[in-house]
């Protein structure tokens, strides 16, 4: 079982709208609560980026390029951290990765596809 489960990818028209979950199956209560969390996205023949993080005590950042657009959040209870993505652009076309930071390893799920395209 994966350390990370991403889902909600798909295919939008531009201005749509999608909403990312990644669950963290295999990890207890306690650890989720106090780990970072991100999404990063990679686009074909391009390295991945960062897209959003949120630190264990709710610190936020974004890139430029999504601020405005996009909001990360997260639900420790339901070790569940989200990526609201609105405003959908073609240039957002990428897989999209979750990733959880504990104590300074990184876990990284399998990705889901985001296509943005008439």
């Amino acid at each position: 079982q994966r350390q990370l489960v991403e889902s909600g990818g798909g295919l939008v028209q531009p201005g749509g709208s999608l909403r990312l979950s990644c669950k963290s199956p295999r990890t207890i209560f306690s650890v989720f609560s106090i780990s970072d969390l991100g999404w990063y996205r990679q686009a074909p023949g391009k390295e991945r980026d960062l897209v959003a993080t949120i630190t264990s005590s709710g610190s936020i950042n974004y890139a430029d390029s999504v601020k405005g657009r996009f909001t990360i959040s997260r639900d420790n209870s339901q070790r569940l951290v989200f990526l609201q993505m609105n405003g959908l652009a073609p240039e957002d076309t990428a897989v999209y990765y979750c990733n959880r930071n504990s104590s300074g390893r990184d876990y990284w799920g399998q990705g889901t596809q985001v296509t943005v395209s008439s």
